[in-house]
């Protein structure tokens, strides 16, 4: 009796092993397709989501060979391709792309110099505002550790003006 469920529990592994060989991947419209046999070529490598092995190699499937009416279009696009001057248009595509990704790049560096200055002109305005109630004499607070409110006394509020004059000869340059 033992034997035999020794030999069924055998079977039934060996039977899982076959599901366990199955290819996964997403076709062009977002479903997940699963399947025994690799995906068709024109699936790209990161639509395929599990291989047999568990692992992700290169897949090795041979393309099939193009029908006679596949040869003969592109067969006659090859001759076009070739007459024309060699790698013009290309050269002027991939330029155009240089143009317009140096361009981007500009435009982006430029909102980025922007976005600082404006920061800047904030910072400026904050600390020339600040700076005028220190020098106007009037009580300052701060916030402590605690979150209680403390008056500044003299190395502190020394201290204060001196942060808040470094912030105006930095920031606040024209």
């Amino acid at each position: 009796m033992k034997m035999h469920k020794l030999l069924l529990l055998a079977v039934a592994c060996t039977w899982a092993m076959g599901a366990a060989a199955q290819w996964q991947w997403t076709d062009k419209d977002g479903r997940k397709v699963f399947s025994d046999r690799p995906p068709p070529p024109d699936i790209p490598e990161k639509s395929i989501l599990k291989q047999p092995g568990g692992n992700r190699p290169a897949r090795t499937a041979v393309p099939a060979a193009p029908a006679a009416s596949d040869a003969a279009p592109a067969a006659a696009a090859a001759p076009k391709t070739a007459a024309s001057a060699p790698g013009a248009g290309k050269d002027k595509e991939l330029e155009e792309k240089k143009a317009q990704a140096e361009a981007a790049e500009a435009a982006k560096k430029k909102a980025e110099d922007e976005k600082i200055a404006k920061a800047k002109a904030e910072n400026c305005t904050r600390a020339r505002a600040a700076k005028a109630a220190f020098d106007a004499g009037k009580p300052i607070t701060q916030a402590n550790a605690q979150g209680e409110r403390i008056f500044l006394d003299g190395p502190a509020r020394a201290a204060e003006a001196k942060r808040i004059d470094e912030i105006v000869a930095a920031d606040c340059v024209r």
